[in-house]
């Protein structure tokens, strides 16, 4: 598709929409729990790799097939996030594999 996982330019980091894809290609987990933490393992990745760290992010977006599995979602986020408090925009929506419940993408800064 011609896209970076991550974008550097000055002090703002931008990684793309995480899906939960295991790195070793296996299928995602099943429990939208455990695909938000895959998610959110693979964006803490993606920014240590750019040189910012998790504690770093000003905004995250999630992007989720269904209501149902908001608290699921949120709780990973929570568990992440709660001290750092990024701004955050969640979004109900269809997502590119039907095995996918979440997607999240952030924007962060250097540290």
């Amino acid at each position: 598709m011609g896209y970076c996982r991550v974008v550097v330019v000055g002090d703002r980091v931008w990684v793309a929409g995480t899906a939960p894809i295991p790195p070793d290609g296996s299928p995602p987990p099943e429990d939208a729990y455990e695909q938000a933490k895959l998610c959110l393992d693979l964006i803490r990745a993606a920014l240590e790799k750019a040189g910012s760290r998790i504690e770093d992010v000003v905004r995250t977006r999630i992007y989720i097939t269904d209501q149902a599995h908001f608290h699921e979602v949120a709780r990973a986020h929570g568990e992440v996030f709660e001290p750092i408090r990024p701004v955050n925009t969640t979004v109900f929506t269809q997502l590119f594999d039907p095995a996918w419940t979440v997607e999240i993408d952030v924007d962060a800064v250097l540290s």
